[in-house]
């Protein structure tokens, strides 16, 4: 008989061991345990019949029909958990209910031990969002828009440091011209999955790097108590000049498309303004990057100062660390330096 077992232990033993979600693929597709495998029970269309049936005409009938659906499907069932090679299987549905406790008796029958999560995927959303609450020694990294700091923080990652990158958790760089050649962002909830085992990955007794960001990171929306740590945070501020700024801005967008990059700039067009929205994207038509990245840099560093001022004042006493290179590995030993002895005293 399959044991149920907590949040935590899943989560523990999932470092190991397959999991595997038997939500249908819907539910799957927005969020899931990053890492778990999805072997559902029912699809979308079938799981939806069932629901209908059980709202008209009870527990019973719902459940005959949800045997006529897994009937057919018990042999792939137990094909699919024989190819994990595993002595052991992690399974969960959204409540710890019939769907797991079924895919677990069926995957038993071909001698694969098998657990399940207690009360599923919605007491792991529980823990996630709970673990946000935790307190944790959080520096940001500032500076204005091109100023390097997401290759400063692959340089501390590098460097031995602990590095939350939202970036690339989000599949986004932050920027109207923040979704040009990445994936396609996951839903806030999967998000905040990800960052979730990120979080447990690391050491809260140590300091940990994040990138000061915006409450939203393209679509995806921080979690509101992270986002409140982040606030809270001490910032060190990457002053990089502007054309250094500029020649990494053109390295990194200016190859692409020209119709992203006119999108990314009509994305901005009521912040612009219409006549400088319409000066950058002419100047993008007849070939002139340059001077629309101009255009969009001198916005963007107007609506960063104006944000620094608002959350420090206008004497914007920050550590700060100067960068007048696209060397940003140049920075690191000073960052380390300002985090241990004017910061946390680590």
């Amino acid at each position: 008989m399959s044991k149920v077992i907590s949040v935590k232990e899943f989560i523990e033993r999932g470092n190991s061991l397959p999991i595997i979600d038997v939500r249908s693929p819907g539910e799957y597709e927005h969020a899931h345990i990053p890492g778990a495998l999805n072997l559902p029970l029912f699809s979308d269309e079938e799981r939806a019949e069932i629901g209908t049936i059980y709202k008209k005409q009870g527990k019973i009938k719902a459940v005959q029909r949800g045997l006529e659906f897994t009937g057919p499907k018990m042999k792939d069932f137990t094909k699919f958990a024989l190819k994990l090679k595993s002595p052991e299987i992690l399974i969960h549905c959204w409540r710890g209910g019939m769907r797991s406790s079924s895919m677990a008796w069926l995957i038993e029958t071909v001698e694969i031990k098998c657990s399940v999560l207690m009360d599923g995927y919605k007491a792991y959303r529980h823990y996630v969002l709970d673990r946000f609450d935790v307190p944790c020694k959080i520096i940001l990294l500032g500076g204005y828009t091109g100023s390097g700091k997401t290759e400063i923080l692959q340089a501390l990652r590098e460097a031995g440091e602990q590095v939350i990158d939202l970036e690339g958790i989000s599949n986004h760089k932050g920027s109207a011209f923040g979704s040009l050649g990445q994936e396609i962002q996951p839903s806030t909830e999967q998000f905040e999955n990800m960052l979730c085992r990120e979080l447990e990955s690391l050491d809260y007794n140590r300091v940990i790097w994040v990138e000061d960001e915006s409450r939203n990171v393209g679509k995806v929306f921080l979690p509101q108590s992270f986002w409140n740590q982040m606030r809270t945070s001490p910032l060190i501020r990457i002053d990089t000049p502007y054309e250094i700024r500029m020649e990494r801005l053109m390295r990194d967008y200016a190859c692409f498309p020209l119709e992203g990059l006119v999108e990314s700039i009509k994305k901005i067009e009521k912040r612009l303004g219409f006549d400088k929205c319409k000066m950058a994207v002419d100047a993008c038509m007849t070939g002139d990057r340059d001077t629309a990245a101009r255009i969009c840099l001198d916005y963007y560093d107007s609506a960063y100062g104006s944000q620094l001022t608002t959350r420090f004042g206008t004497d914007l006493k920050l550590p700060t660390v100067k960068l007048n290179t696209l060397d940003s590995k140049s920075t690191i030993e000073e960052l380390k330096s300002i985090a241990k002895d004017t910061i946390f005293n680590i």
